[in-house]
């Protein structure tokens, strides 16, 4: 990767009971990432030196209070709590939760108030995180109401994109979610996302079907004739490269996805399932649509081989590279954009 002007990296911690602690150590065990970012993790000093003993590393962090006190070319870790934990690798409770969510809420907070220039979100527990504060099926629907703009649920890797219709919707409920209205706001965030975040002027965007076969006709469902349809030959007409509605069964078993800069699918597994089998432990969750830049992993709290020493920091490691990309290409967009003078003769 390129090495890139440094910035303020935010990382909450997750749910200190899974491997988010473990990916964040193995990274910047690495003292090249010091290159490409100046690290802010929002934890404990208590919970980072004992993760850095049970997993006996070398790592090497300074304690702040605020993170306006980090210091370049090393690793910061503010405090955001002060009290005991006793870190239970792999087991589920509700002061996990709790300290998963005083984590985030810091960072973000920080993110809004220019502390950090983008932020890094470890594995929650979505069970053990819910309370009064925290009342969202996940990290999406909470930056959503946060921050500003509209949010999707965005995997990338660098030859695999794929955005979702509904994200953390029952598989019952999902017909039901789908409208036009919804369906134009997800192509439009998506268009914009590809331009002002990955650079590519004209995207081409693939939407996947609702039902088996998008319904035979009728036979399977109406919903693909009814909704999908209708909206995409709408969209068409305004000059947009968007195409479907695509069976999902075939679409990437045939290799059609690498004909199209992003591909929509209409529901969480649907999307999910292909990109994971293709790009897991190299993908990338970032929340497009915000006027704030999220990213994280593609892989869970994984208690079964928390504390083990197992967990993979590839995909955590992609996500800050990613942030740290999209960040810059976000900021030439805005700059370029600003200037058409500039732009052309770019």
């Amino acid at each position: 990767m390129k090495r890139e002007e440094k910035l303020k990296v935010g990382i909450s911690i997750g749910d200190p009971n899974g491997i988010g602690g473990e990916v964040i150590i193995k990274t910047f065990e690495d003292a090249r990432m010091l290159d490409f970012c100046t690290p802010i993790i929002f934890a404990s000093v208590k919970v980072i030196t004992y993760l850095k003993k049970h997993f006996r590393s070398n790592l090497s962090f300074q304690g702040i209070n605020q993170p306006k006190q980090a210091i370049n070319g090393k690793i910061n870790v503010v405090n955001v709590w002060r009290e005991n934990f006793n870190i239970e690798f792999g087991k589920e409770s509700k002061i996990a939760g709790e300290l998963s969510f005083k984590s985030l809420e810091a960072a973000t907070s920080s993110l809004i108030n220019g502390d950090i220039d983008v932020l890094i979100t470890a594995p929650i527990n979505k069970h053990n995180i819910q309370s009064d504060e925290f009342d969202f099926p996940g990290h999406t629907d909470y930056l959503a109401k946060r921050l500003e703009g509209n949010s999707l649920m965005f995997m990338i890797t660098d030859n695999l994109k794929v955005g979702l219709l509904t994200d953390h919707v029952p598989l019952k409920d999902i017909a039901s979610h789908i409208s036009p209205e919804l369906v134009e706001n997800k192509i439009n965030i998506i268009d914009n996302t590809l331009k002002q975040d990955f650079g590519i002027n004209k995207p081409k965007i693939a939407v996947l079907g609702i039902n088996p076969h998008t319904g035979d006709k009728g036979v399977i469902g109406n919903e693909d004739d009814k909704i999908l349809r209708p909206t995409l030959n709408k969209i068409k007409e305004s000059g947009r490269l968007v195409f479907g509605p695509y069976a999902a069964d075939s679409f990437f078993g045939s290799d059609n996805f690498k004909n199209f800069d992003a591909i929509i699918a209409t529901y969480h597994d649907q999307g999910l399932i292909p990109f994971k089998t293709l790009s897991f432990g190299k993908g990338v969750n970032f929340t497009a649509g915000l006027n704030k830049i999220r990213t994280s992993p593609d892989h869970g709290t994984a208690y079964e081989i928390a504390g083990k020493g197992l967990a993979d920091p590839s995909s955590f490691k992609e996500a800050i590279f990613e942030a740290i990309h999209i960040f810059n290409k976000r900021k030439e967009f805005i700059e370029l954009s600003a200037n058409p003078l500039k732009k052309a003769t770019k």
